[in-house]
């Protein structure tokens, strides 16, 4: 026992030095990230097995749905920064207990009252692993350039989960049943557990004062507010609507009391000077934006897949495949494009580029063009991936590595932020361009156009009911009226990605990479400027106004008493100007 223990602490020191075992722990962050990322989508397909078995009712559905984003995005500050406090993989390893026993009660649940506490429990579990995994890699990877490298290839995984949730978890309910995709996670944390205790390096930042409990519960109630009005203006509420109003003016005054205190403590939960950055808030807001113009797009646009062109599950998620691929290469090779370009261009060419395949997507219309939607999709998801691979590096080389949990946790709110106000506003886009063309269709009662205004699959399913010549001509204005709002969504997608390629000027112009692997991209660079800025100024200052120079000779003979009979014939008292960057230097 005492032997496994020692070979597991030098793994884990191994890791922590930047070692070859540094490429162990990211395989295991990488694992640990895919699991978050399926569990985001995996549900939505098995939605109608769900509802056939448990019955639940309208509210209890969207809770189902929603538990698990509401309750990660609300407590990934909270578990972020505490990782900072009591150790980063200490968090990460309860977070795999939380996961594996939330996903064994969900997979059993027989009602939905068990189902939605399991799905928040799963949240729970998520938001103690998703900043984990991204801080750890901070801290293994201290070189910049193999940390970009590392990010490149947890951006991929994260793309291939979401992806591949759908495609799983429609085979899954296919053959099997609805419980069937919770259980996949189990046998992956049966050996990431071990694993992970063994090869992960603990880490924690300086841990100086208290931790702001109060605070910690502030930035949780808050956030969880504001996604819960988000998602709210999302699912067609109005936004004076007291659900939609109440969390959102709540949400944003618990959020504003969190900044201020925060900004009055001496050890605050996370230093709020890291949005002075230029870099760290830009980064930031490119991620917002992202989000913002393709997470609600994105649903949108398997709508049409398969109530447009009808495809099914499987084909829809076949269809997608290629945005998979093409955001896999792309983090690939973002760190070899990062060096090359830097990361204003990148992010910003990433965003004009994904702006051309919405614009791209404009082109699509009644029927199948399959050529045209493969070339988008891939211009889509090499775009989007390289803006946030560019993003999220430049975010996190920008914030100091002992609030790495606390930035991590920056950034996954603000992507699950951007996504939930992505499905509120291009979804409203959608609705204002979908509903009214079918207020008044010739031969269809004024009712039958109303319940079919609410959305593309009930205008069908009023249209059969109705039957004959005006059900169909109900399927086909529709169906119109769907195509017609696709375009004006993606016209709007396409202005904010335009609009982010402006924000990311804000960029360095170059990845700076520190001289040591050891040492803070953000603080490495200083000393090397200091010493050349004193080469350039000593060599014109008269003796008599240098006191530096007065102080660095006094103090050689000092410093340097043991070997002074050798270097007396080689060092002349007529070069001061030698003298004194050599003493600067020594101190």
């Amino acid at each position: 026992m005492s032997g496994s223990t020692t070979a597991g602490a030098r793994l884990r020191a191994a890791g922590a030095r930047g070692g070859a075992n540094r490429w162990v722990v990211l395989v295991v962050l990488c694992v640990s990230l895919l699991l978050v990322a399926l569990d985001a989508t995996v549900l939505h397909v098995a939605v109608p097995a769900v509802t056939a078995d448990l019955r639940p009712s309208g509210v209890e559905l969207l809770w189902i749905v929603d538990a698990y984003p509401l309750v990660c995005a609300a407590l990934l500050i909270l578990f972020g920064t505490l990782g900072d406090r009591v150790g980063r993989r200490r968090v990460l390893l309860i977070g795999y207990a939380l996961f594996g026993v939330a996903s064994a009660v969900a997979a059993l649940a027989d009602t939905p009252l068990v189902l939605i506490g399991a799905r928040a429990l799963l949240g729970v579990g998520g938001a103690m692993i998703m900043p984990a995994t991204l801080s750890i890699l901070r801290d293994v990877f201290p070189d910049r350039r193999e940390r970009a490298m590392a990010i490149g290839v947890w951006t991929a995984v994260a793309a291939v989960g979401a992806a591949l949730g759908p495609v799983l978890g429609g085979f899954l309910v296919e053959h099997f049943w609805w419980g069937s995709v919770f259980l996949i996670n189990i046998p992956l944390l049966a050996l990431l557990l071990p694993l992970g205790r063994l090869v992960l390096p603990e880490s924690k930042g300086p841990g100086d004062g208290p931790w702001d409990v109060l605070g910690a519960l502030m930035a949780a109630a808050g956030v969880l507010g504001v996604v819960f009005g988000v998602k709210r203006l999302g699912a067609g509420e109005g936004p004076l609507g007291p659900e939609t109003l109440g969390p959102l003016c709540v949400g944003a005054a618990l959020l504003i009391l969190f900044v201020r205190r925060q900004r009055r403590r001496t050890h605050p939960l996370i230093d709020m000077r890291m949005f002075a950055r230029p870099t760290f808030s830009t980064s930031v807001g490119c991620i917002v934006l992202a989000m913002l113009a393709l997470v609600g797009l994105e649903l949108i646009a398997v709508q049409y897949l398969q109530l447009v062109l009808g495809l099914s599950p499987l084909e829809t998620g076949l269809r997608l495949l290629p945005l998979t691929f093409a955001a896999m290469a792309a983090g690939v090779t973002g760190s070899a494009t990062l060096r090359r370009v830097g990361p204003r261009r990148m992010v910003a060419w990433g965003f004009v580029l994904t702006a051309g395949a919405v614009l791209l997507l404009v082109l699509m219309g009644q029927h199948d063009r399959p050529g045209l939607l493969t070339a988008a999709f891939v211009l889509l998801g090499f775009g989007l991936q390289t803006t946030l691979f560019g993003a999220y590096e430049s975010m996190l080389s920008e914030a100091p590595a002992d609030q790495a949990g606390g930035a991590a946790a920056i950034g996954e709110t603000s992507y699950q932020l951007g996504a939930g106000m992505g499905i509120a506003l291009l979804g409203s886009v959608m609705n204002a361009v979908y509903a009214p063309a079918l207020s008044s269709v010739k031969g269809v009662p004024a009712a039958a156009g109303s319940a079919a205004s609410d959305s593309l699959g009930e205008a069908y399913q009023v249209a059969a009911r109705i039957g004959g010549p005006a059900g169909e001509t109900l399927r086909t204005a529709a169906r119109h009226s769907f195509v017609h709002g696709l375009h004006v969504t993606l016209l709007v997608s396409a202005g904010l990605l335009l609009l982010g390629a402006l924000a990311a000027l804000r960029l360095p112009k170059v990845m700076e990479c520190p001289p040591c692997a050891d040492e803070e991209p953000g603080v490495a660079k200083a000393p090397p400027v200091e010493a050349r800025e004193a080469r350039e100024e000593t060599p014109g200052t008269p003796e008599s106004e240098a006191p530096e120079s007065g102080e660095a000779r006094p103090s050689r003979p000092q410093e340097r008493r043991p070997p002074r009979p050798r270097r007396a014939p080689t060092a002349p008292r007529e070069s001061p100007e030698a003298a004194v960057p050599a003493g600067r230097l020594s101190r």
